[in-house]
């Protein structure tokens, strides 16, 4: 029988890119893992552009909330396995560090809520975000995971953030 696994998306409104993650871990990582996505500075809504391009993709879309990571951060919450950030640039966005022991990573992808321009212009910032996660937990899905030593591990999935 194969652990399952938590994890926990972060970015900073947790509107668009974390709840992205979130229902495409949710879907391609069934029944081994289960995701959850939060934010440092929650919008308190989820982008419609995002749940357009999960609802193009065929992802289920309900329950998806904009949610404060100070929900997961309780004693009754889930035990996290692995926590990726997924804000673009440190240096231009507040990232929250997870206190802890799970393993973590940056998975920087550039924010589409901030994208300007065309209708067009603005769907493609959404797609462009929701194939390159979709690329990075496929990849990430691939790891064996009960084989690798933490190390190892941890090299691995920060070699997936840079891709």
């Amino acid at each position: 029988m194969q652990k399952s696994y938590n994890v926990l998306f972060l970015c900073t409104g947790n509107s668009a890119r974390s709840i992205m993650a979130e229902a495409i871990m949710n879907h391609k990582g069934q029944p081994n893992f289960v995701a959850y996505s939060a934010g440092s500075h929650p919008s308190g809504a989820v982008r419609p552009e995002a749940l357009r391009e999960l609802e193009t993709a065929n992802l289920p879309t309900r329950g998806l909330r904009s949610k404060s990571w100070d929900e997961f951060s309780r004693p009754d919450s889930p035990k996290m396995d692995f926590v990726f950030t997924v804000c673009d640039n440190a240096a231009n966005e507040v990232c929250p560090v997870w206190p802890g022991q799970p393993m973590t990573a940056h998975w920087g992808v550039p924010d589409p809520a901030a994208a300007r321009g065309t209708e067009e212009q603005v769907a493609k910032a959404f797609r462009d975000a929701f194939f390159l996660l979709e690329r990075r937990i496929s990849l990430f899905l691939s790891l064996p995971l009960a084989t690798l030593s933490r190390l190892s591990l941890k090299k691995e999935i920060d070699d997936i953030g840079r891709q």
